[in-house]
């Protein structure tokens, strides 16, 4: 058996906003549009979550909604801008085969390059840009086997690709 992660870094955010803090800072339109892009992407290719883990910010509680996604989530304040080692963590202690995290550069870039055996062979992997998504697939049969390098790459995506951008 296998297991899957998901890992999305939020959709763009605005910047040009009242909002009182980084936490609260809102998605801009083309994050919108790019988050339910990701979402309609992920279910046409069956990479549906069974859980979502994600930070507790603004944008990424936005991000999460515009997806559609029925997986229930846990809104965490310990992965807002998050270490790769705190995501590490936190999936250790998932409870599913197929586990979507959501969070903030530059922990979730640092995490999926830490993850993947391979890099994805995709020349936005490296900066994962607002939006991007990559699923890896790992030969274990709980997180808690969760190991470094060793998460095999099915697919990595960014959103104007979906967009025709």
């Amino acid at each position: 058996m296998t297991h899957r992660l998901i890992l999305i870094r939020h959709a763009k955010s605005a910047w040009d906003t009242p909002a009182p803090s980084d936490h609260a800072r809102p998605l801009n339109k083309r994050g919108r549009r790019s988050a339910q892009a990701i979402g309609k992407w992920l279910k046409d290719m069956d990479y549906v979550p069974d859980q979502v883990l994600s930070s507790s910010s603004l944008r990424t509680r936005e991000t999460h909604e515009l997806l559609g996604l029925e997986a229930p989530a846990t809104f965490l304040e310990r992965l807002y801008h998050a270490s790769s080692e705190v995501m590490f963590q936190v999936l250790a202690e998932a409870s599913t085969p197929t586990v979507l995290i959501l969070g903030h550069n530059p922990g979730i870039a640092a995490f999926a390059h830490s993850l993947a055996k391979q890099p994805a062979d995709h020349s936005r992997f490296d900066d994962y840009p607002t939006g991007a998504t990559l699923i890896l697939d790992f030969p274990i049969l709980s997180w808690a086997e969760l190991n470094w390098g060793c998460g095999k790459v099915r697919d990595f995506v960014v959103p104007r690709e979906l967009l025709g951008e």
